[in-house]
């Protein structure tokens, strides 16, 4: 039984980062006493075409903000839209302004990993432009070590500000091995600084 949880959320279009996202839970499930709670977003449309957002009839449900609170760390992965994350992750984010106010995820680890279907198709930025909420909520931002081997030897996804995976043609959503192993290092990552930060300090 998990003594506590890191939530992996992310939103995807055509499977690439939800593949990410459970390599992701699986790195954090290799962590002693940590476990994943795996989470998605709505899409979102304008004001004009919105209707009430039906109940995902399978995969994982849809985040809500007791999902933040109650977990010990954050694992954020959206497709690249145009050098940015997708809306309906940002949407998601926007509406975390109560828990800015109150701090409850300052101190908390978070990393991100992305998708993208060119090879330079944004996903730096498209990291860079998640962890700027996570900035602002006070989180330690967590990403990959270039001790890592195969962020030199990847011909596909992976790199430093956190997990990846280059959609080719003929990769579609299926990821490489090092996309795989990248991705559950991150999660890893993530969970042993949660395990870390929640351990209690000895007393003086």
């Amino acid at each position: 039984m998990p003594v506590a949880e890191i939530l992996v959320l992310y939103y995807s279009r055509n499977g690439s980062t939800a593949a990410l996202a459970r390599q992701v839970c699986r790195g954090i499930e290799s962590v002693d006493g940590i476990g994943a709670r795996l989470r998605t977003v709505a899409a979102v449309a304008a004001e004009s075409e919105r209707a009430p957002r039906p109940v995902p009839t399978e995969g994982p449900p849809y985040a809500t903000l007791e999902d933040l609170r109650e977990t010990a760390g954050l694992v954020l992965g959206s497709p690249t839209r145009f050098g940015n994350m997708a809306a309906p992750l940002k949407h998601f984010l926007d509406g975390t302004s109560g828990i800015w106010a109150s701090g409850d995820l300052a101190s908390k680890p978070a990393g991100v990993f992305t998708s993208t279907s060119s090879m330079h198709g944004g996903q730096e930025s498209t990291l860079l432009s998640m962890m700027l909420p996570l900035l602002h909520h006070g989180m330690y931002i967590v990403g990959v070590p270039f001790t890592e081997p195969g962020l030199t030897a990847t011909r596909g996804g992976g790199g430093p500000y956190g997990a990846s995976h280059f959609a080719s043609a003929e990769q579609g959503a299926r990821l490489t091995d090092i996309e795989m192993h990248i991705a559950r290092l991150l999660g890893q990552r993530v969970a042993r600084l949660a395990r870390q930060i929640s351990r209690p300090e000895p007393a003086e």
